[in-house]
């Protein structure tokens, strides 16, 4: 036992030597590595962003809030099947039974190709980003490194966001992916309570419109019976202007009751929450995301001291193998 203690004093005492005899070597590694990754940092902040090696990157988010209430989800299923997404939908987890969720569907909305597409055609990433080969599925590729979607359970907030060196372009990019986002939902119907507001607004501006061609077909043959001067075509035109005011008469309790009807809708959709709501659109960004220079400082000084500890060592095994006449002699013995 003594013997076996008195062998592992000696190894760390052996280690300890090793070290000291190449502290040189090590501080100087050490000091080079963390210079360098010093002077590379300031190179990189001063450098412009299209030739700097590591430039700033601005990442702009857009949080929406996405309503997964069980009410709405009993017609999602039938409703995706409708939109034509039902197969697609199905491969990311999307609209089975028990299984549909409005953030799910939004997830896979962010993935789709269709999305991507639109993003790719409506800011020219396939010349932005010079793909030749494959432009369409590369820029796919390349679109997914950098637009990331996410959902918090908790919250019920949906994220979108975009990574550029560019932060104005990063925010246009985001915010077009709001709008896209929130025209797929509207055109897809999931909320009812919007889908009618949308219905009944259409249909109260047709009523408005037709109440004011009554009105003015009623004033010209109004001035046409003041006009007349045949005593044979008064009754016909009278008659005319009869039918015009009973027509105008119903197209006003038409407007009447929509009116009605839209107020109350505003009132109950006041007390809801929609399926898809824009809670914060993104914002140009006026601090950098990444990269953490600070951090790889850190790193590489670290690593080049770890590295020039295991070069001592080997530099060590190298020069005692070299004093050994019997390990040089196998080294050197030809078969």
């Amino acid at each position: 036992m003594g013997e076996n203690k008195e062998d592992d004093e000696i190894s760390l005492l052996d280690l300890f030597a090793v070290l000291l005899r190449y502290k040189v070597m090590i501080i100087v590694v050490t000091v080079v590595a963390a210079v360098f990754s010093i002077v590379f940092s300031i190179i990189t902040i001063v450098l412009p962003p299209d030739s700097s090696p590591l430039p700033n990157e601005f990442t702009p988010v857009a949080n929406m809030l996405i309503n997964d209430s069980s009410s709405g989800n009993s017609g999602l299923s039938s409703l995706i099947s409708s939109s034509g997404l039902g197969a697609l939908a199905s491969l990311a987890g999307v609209g089975g039974v028990g299984g549909s969720s409005h953030s799910s569907l939004a997830l896979f909305l962010a993935t789709s190709n269709t999305f991507l597409d639109s993003v790719v055609d409506e800011f020219d990433l396939i010349e932005k980003w010079e793909i030749e080969k494959h432009p369409r599925a590369e820029s796919r590729k390349a679109l997914q490194k950098v637009l990331k979607a996410s959902y918090d359970d908790e919250s019920g907030i949906f994220s979108i966001s975009f990574k550029d060196t560019d932060p104005e372009f990063a925010q246009r990019v985001v915010n077009y992916a709001v709008d896209y986002m929130e025209q797929r939902f509207t055109d897809l119907g999931l909320d009812k309570s919007l889908l009618e507001k949308k219905n009944l607004e259409e249909n109260i501006d047709a009523s408005y419109n037709e109440i004011i061609r009554l009105q003015k077909e009623i004033s010209k043959v109004e001035q046409s019976v003041s006009n007349v001067f045949s005593a044979a075509s008064a009754p016909s035109i009278m008659l005319d202007a009869s039918m015009l005011k009973l027509e105008l008469s119903a197209q006003e309790q038409v407007y009447t009751q929509l009116k009605t009807q839209y107020e109350v809708l505003k009132i109950s959709m006041a007390s809801e929450t929609p399926v898809f709501q824009v809670i914060e659109r993104a914002e140009v960004p006026d601090r950098k995301s990444a990269p953490s220079r600070g951090k790889l400082c850190i790193i590489i000084t670290f690593a080049a001291f770890f590295i020039s500890i295991f070069m001592a060592f080997l530099l060590n095994a190298i020069k005692n193998i070299q004093s050994d006449p019997e390990a040089m002699a196998k080294l050197t013995a030809k078969n």
